[in-house]
């Protein structure tokens, strides 16, 4: 890895929670130790002190730093400045590489990437969706016009990286079959996240790890608990650990049905603290791409119960047990019970540690996209055409 000319590394995306915040990290720490530079663009305005936290750790391998913007879930006419803005602090760090990630970091990376080149300067630009936008429908008008704009910005576009076959399928299906360089790289997991954690003494039966928000499904976790309840005939006792914006409207939720004393809520923590607290993490998203969650519940060893989206099947197993389907509680439910009433559930169900880091390897991860990102910038540089700001106001 280190025998090619060192990268300088720019990542762009929104918001530094969930899964693309764990993926850039880890990326970022293979990649600086392997001697490239890097650096992390994303929004200002999201995120909270376990982010800071999470940003403080990464923070000395960051060596072209940290440049935050706002930047709006939404599309506005702030975008624009926004834009300008994020392409003054671009150009100044003068990167080889610029990678997307979600649809937000994609735009940013690819059309900030796109004015360099019209500025005689060679840059890579890659995209990895993260599902984000592949989560919209072709049926509805705001669906077709993102699903249209991905589309279009393929022509700014050097790679597309697909973080599992699930989610370059749906590309394919809802966005057409793509028209640059394409790539299939799954997520991985570093060496100590392959490391069972065991329970505490005062563990709950259940957990729920993740953002609060529909999309990810707190609210069937709390209706499929009062469920199994009802199907073992006994109180049980579950967790939901993040934040979000809906956090407020699941406590009211978990009241109003009688379970606020049997399921806490804790504000967002580091996994292997949150996995201390349970064997059988619940995974009820109606939409995913391929979440870290089931990865590093895996490598630590515990139960998943999740729900057949995204790649999650494709970690799991496709006829796996675990899998329940998505937006149904019942069947939710269903499997929750029967990971308490049936011995030896778990070693019958979970797919071994050592298949799972075959696969899902961090450092596997970050040499392909790195021999990836060197595919892309290493014929330019061989044939003169790299990077020429020095007179370029």
């Amino acid at each position: 890895m280190t025998e090619q000319q060192p990268l300088r590394i720019l990542h762009c995306f929104r918001s530094p929670v969930g899964g693309i915040f764990r993926h850039v990290r880890d990326l970022v720490e293979e990649h600086s130790k392997a001697g490239h530079d890097i650096g992390i663009l994303c929004d200002s305005s999201t995120g909270g002190e376990y982010e800071d936290s999470l940003f403080d750790d990464i923070r000395p391998y960051l060596s072209l730093g940290l440049t935050r913007v706002p930047i709006r879930r939404s599309i506005s006419p702030s975008d624009i400045a926004t834009m300008w803005d994020t392409y003054k602090k671009i150009k100044s760090l003068r990167p080889d590489v610029l990678h997307g990630h979600g649809a937000k970091g994609g735009v940013l990376a690819r059309l900030a990437g796109s004015a360099l080149r019209v500025n005689r300067y060679r840059v890579a630009r890659l995209y990895t969706a993260h599902g984000g936008s592949l989560h919209y429908s072709r049926s509805s008008l705001g669906g077709q016009f993102v699903l249209r704009m991905e589309r279009l910005q393929e022509y700014f576009t050097d790679a597309l990286v697909f973080i599992c076959e699930y989610e370059r399928d749906t590309y394919t299906r809802k966005v057409g079959r793509p028209r640059t360089k394409t790539k299939l790289i799954y997520n991985g997991i570093g060496e100590r996240d392959f490391e069972p954690i065991p329970t505490r003494s005062d563990a709950v039966h259940f957990i729920y790890v993740g953002m609060l928000r529909d999309l990810k499904g707190p609210d069937l976790f709390v209706d499929a608990f009062a469920k199994t309840e009802r199907l073992l005939g006994r109180p049980l006792s579950a967790l939901m650990i993040g934040d979000g914006p809906d956090r407020d409207r699941y406590r009211e939720m978990m009241v109003e049905r009688g379970l606020g004393k049997r399921i806490g809520m804790l504000p967002a923590m580091r996994v292997h603290e949150a996995f201390a607290m349970a064997q059988n993490l619940v995974v009820p998203s109606r939409a995913e791409a391929m979440p870290y969650i089931v990865l590093e519940g895996l490598g630590a060893g515990k139960t998943i119960i999740a729900s057949r989206v995204g790649g999650i099947p494709e970690v799991l197993g496709p006829d796996s047990a675990a899998l329940v389907e998505a937006g149904n509680s019942d069947d939710l439910a269903r499997v929750m019970a029967e990971t308490l009433s049936t011995p030896d559930w778990h070693a019958r169900t979970m797919p071994k540690p050592e298949a799972v880091k075959a696969v899902f390897s961090s450092a596997v991860m970050a040499r392909d996209v790195l021999k990836l990102y060197h595919e892309l910038v290493d014929p330019a540089r061989r044939s003169g055409n790299a990077r020429r700001l020095v007179n370029i106001s």
